[in-house]
């Protein structure tokens, strides 16, 4: 191990990145969005009302795979019902977010933690001509680092990454703004996501 004054404290690395600013952006539904919402957790507590198990283990799993229905309800409702064909507020807001950013030059990573929601995202980009590349659990080891390298030479625009996929072992210090789609259950996954873009030797854009 190195001797203390040899050493470099964490505090002493972090004072050579530069700043990280988070931001919440709340968006407001529209009505129709709010009564697919409340239908839907309306159906939830019905479905968690009729559960005849005693096991706890088992009820604690049908809960939380409510909660989770109702969350990615929140991202798109057809999330939820593939029937349904509801404008998203999320997606105008977060469309809008990232043709201002591109707009002055800055590099974007977009994180979510569901793969048929970053399809949707695909699609959005794909209409908009808006460069991407994306990531998930299932694209091949072999193939990452030339994903990553095409990005960070500055050869797309976005990076669409799945949460989870993105926690470990990705340094992508060409983007200057993350994005995270949806709240992670667990806020340091969230960090260490972030993380990917936050480097030292990070170049800013812009």
């Amino acid at each position: 191990f190195p001797s203390h004054d040899n050493a470099r404290m964490k505090t002493e690395v972090l004072q050579e990145l530069p700043a990280k600013i988070e931001q919440t952006i709340l968006i407001e539904p529209t009505s129709e969005e709010l009564a697919f919402y409340e239908a839907a957790r309306t159906r939830a507590l019905e479905r968690i009302q009729q559960l005849n198990t005693e096991n706890l283990s088992t009820k604690r799993f049908s809960i939380l795979a409510e909660i989770a229905r109702l969350r990615q309800a929140c991202c798109h409702a057809s999330l939820v019902d593939e029937n349904i064909n509801l404008a998203s507020s999320k997606l105008k807001t977060f469309l809008e977010i990232v043709q201002n950013l591109i707009a002055n030059q800055h590099k974007v990573l977009i994180f979510s933690q569901y793969d048929r929601y970053l399809a949707k995202i695909k699609e959005i980009l794909t209409t908009e001509q808006i460069t991407y590349q994306y990531l998930d659990g299932s694209t091949p080891s072999k193939e990452r680092p030339k994903i990553v390298e095409a990005f960070q030479a500055g050869q797309t625009e976005v990076f669409l990454i799945s949460l989870k996929a993105g926690g470990t072992g990705l340094n992508l210090t060409a983007a200057d703004y993350v994005i995270i789609l949806d709240p992670w259950w667990n806020p340091a996954i969230e960090d260490q996501a972030a993380d990917r873009a936050h480097r030292i030797g990070q170049q800013l854009l812009g």
